[in-house]
């Protein structure tokens, strides 16, 4: 019992500190926030597919990432419950790994350019931030997410 909550603690802070240091990696390349933006952190909300602990190690390294790239308190929470909707989506519904992928497309595609909007006072119209925040997400979630979780179902990573 104690080495199955040391196990999901241990994958949870991993996927959380993956999802900082990639976002910063972003950050740094000028993808991780604005209209257009292309979170290669974002590829892994496919890892709750392979396990539970990676829910809210998403949730957590999303605040995380959000907090030290400076971006707003509504982008820190909505962005972040965004992501934490579309890792429970992939657990939910997602064992099909290009199924898996849709849930955090949806939620980040329908949810950021609110925040966008409102924290950002971003004038574009919410069906072009839409299609921006959407085409960034198909690249992170459904192309790169796609592979990571074709990588890993050839290991034993979460077996």
């Amino acid at each position: 019992m104690m080495r199955k909550k040391t196990q999901f603690l241990t994958q949870g802070a991993l996927v959380a500190a993956l999802y900082v240091v990639l976002t910063y990696i972003s950050n740094l390349l000028g993808l991780a926030s604005g209209v257009i933006q292309v979170r290669i952190s974002e590829a892994l909300t496919i890892l709750p597919m392979f396990t539970f602990s990676a829910v809210p190690g998403l949730f957590a390294g999303c605040v995380a990432a959000n907090l030290l790239t400076g971006a707003a308190l509504w982008d820190v929470i909505f962005g972040s419950v965004a992501t934490l909707l579309g890792a429970l989506g992939t657990y939910y519904l997602g064992k099909n790994r290009y199924m898996a992928a849709v849930f955090p497309i949806a939620a980040n595609s329908i949810i950021v350019p609110f925040v966008l909007k409102l924290a950002y006072g971003v004038s574009e119209g919410y069906w072009f931030i839409f299609m921006t925040v959407f085409i960034g997400e198909l690249i992170s979630c459904g192309i790169l997410g796609v592979m990571l979780a074709k990588a890993i179902s050839k290991t034993q990573l979460f077996k």
